[in-house]
């Protein structure tokens, strides 16, 4: 019997990528036990990398590479790189099954990049030289600046992975971004595939504590319903961009679509069913890149079942409620792009601070 990960690709058209990466899971075979349960891809990010690298299996290579006279931070892209490179051995054989469809693994250009167009465009061309495989996304964070990044890089055949995206206006910008970069590429357009990573449960962490204040009579209906309406929402809009004449035209030449990918879908409040926002997400040409854990927990309880759109009504219903009730999801939306943004750098000294500190032990 096929398992609900293979179950939720299968029947549900989704594709559940892995949100997390380790050397270990690489060295013992953890990473492709997850890919034969169905994982089709992997992300990766700053934070990811920071726990990660606090694991001592990073050292020998770490004092190497500091022993060959390079910096630090020089070290730290060393570390991902052979990671990202290992992890796009095991996910190769999903990418080769699935014509290029899935086996994707996901690295993000350096988050103090993230309002400078100009040095995120540089930074993932050179990640994307160096590391040079079909199945490497490059993430670039989806600002005002990493908008026309995506673009450029776009037109020149690199394939991103938008992420921090929170609203639905970003999104629109994003997908047009993808859309102006298809029509400036040259040739065959199959080689270039691109996701967009709309972020769902931050979102009710900051609605809900602003219902809060309303008082819990007011909160109690809304509370745990908007980063789900919000993303259905951003679902609506996805199908209506990518159809019609303009689409028509990239399609003919081999274009893919830009899939919305689920992310930060792991459940922070725990009186919510921890597969919430994956359960209520399901649809054909979608992603949801999902934390082990949550993973594990669809993997024995989950629900498959095509849900994105099956609300739409009641999912632009809650939003309006909110906006009766004075939650402006586009303030919503900014902090939490502007916190995204601003964690991933946080993550990105931390873990510097972290090799300059083991870079000292023997």
């Amino acid at each position: 019997m096929a398992s609900r990960l293979h179950r939720l690709y299968s029947e549900g058209g989704q594709s559940p990528w892995l949100d997390n990466l380790q050397r270990g899971w690489l060295h013992d075979g953890e990473l492709a036990r997850w890919v034969e349960r169905g994982v089709r891809g992997v992300t990766s990010n700053p934070t990811i990398f920071a726990k990660a690298m606090q694991n001592a299996v990073y050292d020998e290579q770490l004092h190497a590479v500091l022993a060959s006279g390079r910096t630090v931070e020089e070290a730290y892209w060393e570390l991902v790189v052979t990671d990202i490179v290992d992890a796009l051995a095991v996910l190769r054989p999903v990418f080769d099954a699935s014509d290029g469809g899935d086996g994707f693994v996901s690295v993000e250009v350096d988050p103090r990049l993230a309002h400078d167009t100009a040095a995120t465009v540089l930074a993932a061309r050179e990640l994307h030289g160096r590391i040079d495989r079909p199945n490497l996304m490059v993430k670039v964070p989806a600002t005002r600046a990493g908008v026309a990044a995506i673009e450029t890089l776009t037109g020149e055949g690199i394939s991103i992975n938008a992420t921090l995206i929170f609203s639905r206006q970003r999104y629109i910008e994003v997908m047009e971004a993808y859309l102006r970069g298809l029509e400036a590429a040259k040739g065959d357009l199959s080689r270039i595939s691109s996701v967009a990573s709309f972020f769902v449960s931050r979102v009710d962490g900051e609605v809900d504590a602003r219902l809060e204040v309303l008082g819990s009579a007011v909160a109690a209906p809304l509370r745990g319903k908007a980063a789900v309406a919000n993303a259905q929402v951003a679902y609506d809009v996805f199908t209506e961009t990518f159809s019609g004449q303009r689409w028509a035209a990239l399609a003919a030449r081999g274009a893919r679509v830009q899939r919305p990918l689920w992310a930060s879908t792991s459940t922070k409040n725990p009186t919510y069913p921890d597969t919430l926002y994956v359960d209520e997400l399901i649809g054909p040409h979608t992603v949801n890149t999902i934390p082990d854990a949550t993973l594990a927990a669809f993997a024995d309880h989950g629900i498959v079942g095509r849900t994105v759109d099956a609300h739409l009504a009641g999912a632009y219903d809650v939003l309006d409620r909110l906006a009766r009730l004075g939650i402006v999801l586009d303030e919503v939306t900014d902090k939490l792009e502007a916190d995204g943004v601003a964690s991933f750098i946080a993550s990105f000294d931390e873990v510097l601070a972290t090799l300059a500190g083991r870079a000292t032990t023997a």
